[in-house]
């Protein structure tokens, strides 16, 4: 069994990530990256003459990619870290596609070759939800999965190859009810490209259920759990039919709970009546796109959807929240599960005789280019294993040079390849 992380019932295990499969296509081949001169000495060693007692993570966007676009210097970095047997990982707030398909883009694009045992996306840790996988085939339950490529099942496959059974999209619902959203009319045709049939029909009867409508619901579309894999395209769609399941009653989509603003029950009734889990990828206000200024993420519409929430239920103010959970950068639970894949990384790269793993790892070094994501998540995070972490901020993506950092790194620098060196000094490597 792989190595796992236990947040209370829940062990994080993915396959994934310790299947030791490297992702280089076959007859593929990388040419030898330019290293600057001062560090060409460090190649010609075979194996460097002490192990490394520190490691790096590096975030993609904005630190190696500017959307497609290599970053000057990135190859670099990482090509002088595996000449000198210098673990990393890279760890991204980025989805929406298979990990094996970005690690082999990646290695194309920065010619450096990866594996899949040191890559972690947003979504990665979602294969260790078992409790929504495969269950009630028969009943029409299904989990809905949010994000991708518009209209596409890009992230239905990745959700699939997790090991979750009839996996639906709002694409596969507005396919079968064009009413269920007025204004999206314009991409219906795309949509049903990609759609499939519903595992169940949806149920269409009365919304406002009494005592005993169960048996008029059996057999009828239910939804268990709510995945935002990654940036929704349709807002206006996703928005409503997330809203919808989370009003409803025990996610029997076209269906209303009788407990809401039930002023007796806690949050008023609202999510007290089995609607399925929300779950959000990454908290994500901005990423680094192709376009000079940040785009909105995930976050964005993660606020959009707290603040429709508040205007549905009467608010905060009164004494009602939005039940969610959200992973990824920087919550405690991914950094914890990246600091796991780093040191079953670590252990693979310089071999078990070493005693490596995460036993004599005093630092981390963590090179991001968002003040809110991964500056913050490894100044906050507290290592069970007492490694220290290291905040590295690069000025290539959504940090704005000049600016005043939200969460101030230990270290702000032009580039990773600067970040590299920086940590490189920093733990006394020569």
């Amino acid at each position: 069994m792989a190595p796992g992380v236990s947040f209370g019932r829940t062990v994080f295990r993915s396959p994934l990530l310790f299947s030791g499969r490297v992702s280089r296509p076959a007859g593929r081949t990388y040419r030898p990256v330019a290293v600057p001169p001062v560090y060409r000495s460090f190649q010609k060693a075979s194996a460097p003459s002490k192990v490394p007692d520190f490691a790096f993570v590096f975030d993609i966007d904005g630190v190696l990619l500017r959307a497609a676009t290599p970053i000057p210097r990135a190859s670099e970095a990482l090509s002088l870290l595996q000449s000198q047997k210098i673990p990393f990982i890279l760890l991204t707030n980025g989805g929406g596609t298979s990990e094996a398909a970005r690690v082999a883009e990646l290695s194309d694009k920065l010619q450096v070759p990866l594996d899949l045992a040191n890559f972690v996306q947003s979504h990665t840790p979602f294969a260790s939800l078992e409790a929504y996988k495969g269950h009630g085939d028969a009943k029409g339950e299904a989990v809905l999965v949010i994000g991708g490529e518009e209209g596409g099942d890009v992230c239905r496959k990745v959700a699939e190859s997790y090991g979750f059974k009839n996996v639906i999209t709002p694409g596969d619902l507005y396919a079968a009810h064009p009413d269920l959203w007025p204004f999206s009319k314009h991409l219906l045709e795309y949509y049903r490209k990609h759609s499939r049939p519903l595992p169940a029909p949806v149920y269409r009867g009365p919304h406002a259920l009494s005592p005993g409508s169960d048996a008029a619901l059996r057999n009828h579309l239910r939804c268990t759990c709510i995945l935002v894999f990654n940036d929704p395209r349709d807002w206006g769609l996703d928005t409503t039919i997330v809203t919808d399941l989370l009003l409803s009653h025990q996610g029997y989509l076209g269906t209303t709970s009788p407990l809401n603003n039930h002023p007796s029950l806690p949050n008023k009734g609202y999510q007290q009546d089995g609607q399925p889990p929300l779950y959000f990828s990454n908290p994500d206000l901005w990423w680094a796109a192709r376009w000079h200024l940040s785009r909105l993420g995930q976050g964005a519409f993660r606020e959009t959807l707290d603040g429709l929430w508040r205007s549905i239920t009467g608010g905060e103010g009164n004494g009602v929240i939005l039940h969610k959970e959200v992973w990824g950068k920087p919550t405690q639970l991914t950094y914890t599960f990246a600091e796991n894949v780093l040191g079953s990384w670590r252990g693979k790269m310089l071999g078990a005789g070493t005693g490596c793993g995460l036993e004599g790892l005093r630092n981390v070094y963590m090179i991001g280019d968002n003040p809110e994501s991964d500056i913050r998540g490894a100044n906050n995070y507290q290592s069970p294993n007492g490694t220290s972490w290291n905040s590295v901020l690069v000025k290539t993506g959504v940090y704005l040079d000049g600016s005043e950092p939200s969460c101030p790194p230990k270290a702000i620098v032009d580039d990773v390849f600067s970040a590299v060196e920086w940590g490189m000094k920093h733990s006394g490597w020569k």
